[in-house]
């Protein structure tokens, strides 16, 4: 539907119609999206428990859903089949079902963007756990943040910056790293061997290097470069980012660019909360091939609606798609002409 808003305002001026943002939804958005995060977190931990996906070492074959899930080359390997027969069965039990799930997922991507990153995926729910904790220790999301947040909340209150934090920051991102560890061991290893021999301190020689060393890596990964691990090295996020970016009529957060001087004072000093909550370290308000990371988690529209829940006209920022998605984007190309 076209902006009549920006047509009244400038009658004599040629401005192409983006689609006004939608009335902010409920703030339980947000807890709707913890639970998911909270549940997909226990799936992920619990999953190689219950045999509902790993691979076994020892017995050379993967658990799905409590089932073995096996190739069927035994027959071959015994000489009782041709190379024929194991190489449909290499293609059936295995590159189908991948490629099914693959195609799946990235269709999802391309309708929605990176829906997973941000509303299942454990690891950034540990990267978003741990931004909110560094906040509160230093004011920052990240050690590499030049400049400290504003010092306001969404709601108007002020932000209370405690060093005593940095003591909550380094245990939780070492105990996120160690469990982390532990559960990508059991996806390779029988969780009741390994879970066993960790309650009685009695891992094995290379159970021990690799839990070891794992939570090394990740605690610093944890600490240090949770931010371009999601941006730059995760191959799941990148091929959801490059799905979404080949549909122009992908789901986007769209700005409302005649009202950008309202957006502009949501917060005192200028400062805009939209940019302030992004976990991903983004601006919002900025063109898509911009937000090639964004993770959809919808946590710039909820504070824009929050901010403005005042102002009649609404919030500056929503969730379009289809041809609104396409006028949102072509906004942003009349600005930079004009």
């Amino acid at each position: 539907m076209p902006d009549t808003t920006m047509r009244t305002a400038a009658p004599a001026r040629t401005v192409i119609p983006i689609a006004p943002a939608e009335a902010a939804e409920p703030r339980n958005r947000q807890r709707q999206r913890l639970a998911f995060q909270v549940a997909f977190f226990a799936l992920f931990v619990f999953a190689p428990v219950f045999d509902l996906f790993r691979y076994d070492l020892d017995a050379d074959h993967a658990w799905l859903l409590g089932m073995e899930w096996r190739l069927g080359l035994d027959e071959f390997l015994a000489g009782r089949e041709s190379a024929t027969v194991a190489g449909i069965n290499i293609i059936v039990r295995l590159f189908l079902p991948l490629f099914a799930a693959a195609g799946v997922f990235l269709w999802a991507a391309w309708k929605w963007g990176r829906m997973y990153c941000g509303w299942l995926c454990p690891h950034f729910s540990v990267v978003e756990t741990i931004n909110k904790l560094m906040v509160r220790a230093s004011g920052k999301p990240s050690v590499w943040e030049r400049h400290r947040l504003p010092p306001w909340k969404v709601d108007g209150s002020p932000t209370r910056v405690d060093v005593r934090w940095w003591a909550v920051v380094v245990p939780a991102a070492i105990g996120f790293a160690f469990l982390w560890a532990v559960v990508l061991l059991t996806y390779l290893l029988p969780p009741a061997e390994v879970y066993g021999n960790l309650f009685r301190a009695e891992l094995t020689r290379n159970q021990l290097i690799f839990i070891s060393a794992a939570t090394t890596v990740l605690s610093l990964e944890f600490l240090f470069a949770r931010h371009l691990f999601c941006r730059f090295v995760c191959a799941v996020g990148l091929f959801q980012s490059l799905a979404w970016m080949a549909n122009r009529n992908a789901m986007v957060v769209g700005f409302r660019r005649a009202r950008a001087s309202d957006c502009a004072r949501c917060l005192p000093e200028r400062q805009s909360a939209c940019d302030a909550v992004c976990p991903m370290r983004l601006r919002p308000r900025n063109i898509k091939r911009h937000m090639f990371t964004c993770t959809q988690c919808r946590q710039c529209i909820d504070a824009c609606g929050q901010t403005q829940n005042d102002n009649p006209n609404g919030p500056l920022l929503a969730w379009v798609k289809d041809e609104a998605a396409r006028q949102n984007e072509a906004g942003f190309r009349a600005q930079k002409e004009r």
